[in-house]
C-alpha cells in the first residue's frame, strides 16, 4: 500500500511536472508566438515604412525629374527664344545692311551723276574760259594797239606843244634855276596859264576815252578795276573844279632844290610840297590799281593802267610843271601798284582805308631839300 502511494505520488509528481512542462511549453509557445507576432508586426511596420520611404523617394525622384524636365523645357524655351531673337536681329541687320547698301548705291549713283554734271560744267567752263581768254587776248592786243596809237598821238601833240613852248620853258627853267628867285603875281599867272593849257590838253577827248575804257573793262569782266577807274574819273572831275576855284600865294621863292635826270632844278616850298604830293598821289592810286587787278585775276601791268598814263590826279598848275608832276606821280604809282598787286607793304602802309607811301621812299625818289 505504501508503495502504491509512493508510486502514485511519484506518478502525480511526474504528471505535475509534465503539466508544468506543458504549461511552460505552452507559455513559451505563446511567448514565442507573441514575439513572432511582434516581430511580424514590426516587419510589417518596417515594410510599410520602407514602402512609404520608397514611395516618398519615388515621389521625390519624380518631382526632381519633373523639375528637371521643366528646367530642360524652360532652357529649351530660352534657347528657342534666344535663337528667335538672334534670328530677328540677324534679319534686322540684314535689312539694315541692305538699306545701307541701297543708300550707298544711290549715293554713289548720285555722286557719279553729280561728278558727270560737274565734269561737264568744268568742260563748259574751261571752254568758256578758253573762249574768254581768246577774246580777252584779242581785246588786249586791240587795246594795246589802240593805247600805243593813243600814246603816239599824245606824244605827237606833246612834241608839237613842246616845240611851240620850248623857248618859254627854257626861259622859265633858266629863271627857275636861279637861287632865291622871286616871282610876282603876273609872272606866276603866266606860268600857271602855260601849265594849265598843257594840263587841259588831256581833256580834249576825255569823255570818249572814259566811255571806251569802261566798255572794254566790262567786256573783260574786270569789275574791281572798273570801280577803281570810275573813282579815278570822279577825282579828275573834282580836280577840274578845284583848279577853277584855286587861290595862290603872291610871293614865291625858289629855295628848294631837287635832282631829276642828273640835273638840279629849283622850286619854292609850295612846289616842293606839290612834288611830294605827286609821289603820294601816285603811290595811293597805284596801290588801288594793283589791288583791283589782283582781285580781277588780271596780269601784272601797271603801264597800261590809265592812272599811270594820265599821271595828273591832284595836279596844281601853279607851282610845278605838268611834266615834273607826271614824272613823280608815275614814280609813286609804280611802287604803289607793286605793293597793291602783291599784297605787301614794301614801299608804304595801309591804314584807315588809305594807302600812304613811306617818307623815306619819298626822300629817295625826290631827293629835295632847301639850300
Amino acid at each position: 500500500m505504501a508503495s502504491f502511494f509512493v508510486v502514485d505520488a511519484s506518478a502525480q509528481r511526474g504528471r505535475g511536472n509534465d503539466k508544468k512542462d506543458e504549461q511552460k511549453t505552452t507559455t513559451q509557445t505563446q511567448t514565442d508566438n507573441r514575439v513572432n507576432h511582434g516581430q511580424q508586426v514590426k516587419q510589417e511596420v518596417q515594410q510599410r515604412n520602407d514602402q512609404r520611404q520608397i514611395q516618398q523617394q519615388q515621389r521625390v525622384i519624380q518631382i526632381q525629374q519633373q523639375n528637371q524636365q521643366r528646367q530642360i523645357e524652360q532652357q529649351h524655351r530660352v534657347i528657342q527664344t534666344q535663337q528667335q531673337n538672334d534670328q530677328r536681329r540677324l534679319n534686322d541687320q540684314n535689312r539694315q545692311l541692305q538699306i545701307q547698301n541701297d543708300q550707298r548705291r544711290r549715293v554713289e549713283q548720285q555722286n557719279q551723276q553729280n561728278q558727270q554734271v560737274l565734269e561737264q560744267r568744268r568742260r563748259d567752263e574751261l571752254n568758256r574760259q578758253n573762249q574768254q581768254q581768246i577774246l580777252s587776248d584779242r581785246q588786249r592786243r586791240d587795246e594795246q594797239l589802240r593805247l600805243e596809237q593813243q600814246r603816239r598821238n599824245q606824244q605827237q601833240n606833246q612834241n608839237i606843244w613842246t616845240q611851240q613852248n620850248s623857248q618859254q620853258n627854257r626861259d622859265w627853267r633858266s629863271s627857275n634855276n636861279q637861287r632865291y628867285q622871286q616871282y610876282d603875281r603876273q609872272q606866276q599867272e603866266q606860268l600857271r596859264q602855260q601849265r594849265l593849257s598843257q594840263y587841259n590838253q588831256r581833256w580834249n577827248n576825255w569823255q570818249n576815252i572814259e566811255r571806251d575804257r569802261d566798255r572794254r573793262l566790262q567786256q573783260q569782266r574786270r569789275n574791281a578795276y572798273l570801280r577803281y577807274q570810275q573813282r579815278y574819273w570822279a577825282q579828275l572831275r573834282a580836280d577840274q573844279l578845284r583848279l577853277q576855284q584855286a587861290r595862290y600865294y603872291d610871293n614865291v621863292y625858289n629855295n628848294y632844290r631837287y635832282d631829276r635826270g642828273g640835273s638840279y632844278y629849283y622850286t619854292s616850298q609850295y612846289g616842293a610840297q606839290m612834288l611830294r604830293q605827286a609821289v603820294q598821289n601816285g603811290y595811293e592810286q597805284g596801290f588801288y590799281a594793283g589791288q583791283a587787278d589782283r582781285n580781277d585775276g588780271w596780269g601784272f601791268d601797271y603801264q597800261n593802267s590809265y592812272g599811270y598814263q594820265d599821271a595828273a590826279l591832284g595836279y596844281d598848275s601853279y607851282y610845278v610843271s605838268y611834266e615834273d608832276y607826271n614824272y613823280y606821280f608815275r614814280e609813286g604809282f609804280q611802287r604803289g601798284y607793286e605793293d597793291g598787286y602783291y599784297g605787301r607793304y614794301q614801299y608804304g602802309s595801309y591804314s584807315n582805308g588809305r594807302a600812304t607811301i613811306l617818307g623815306a621812299i619819298i626822300g629817295t625818289i625826290l631827293n629835295i631839300a632847301t639850300y
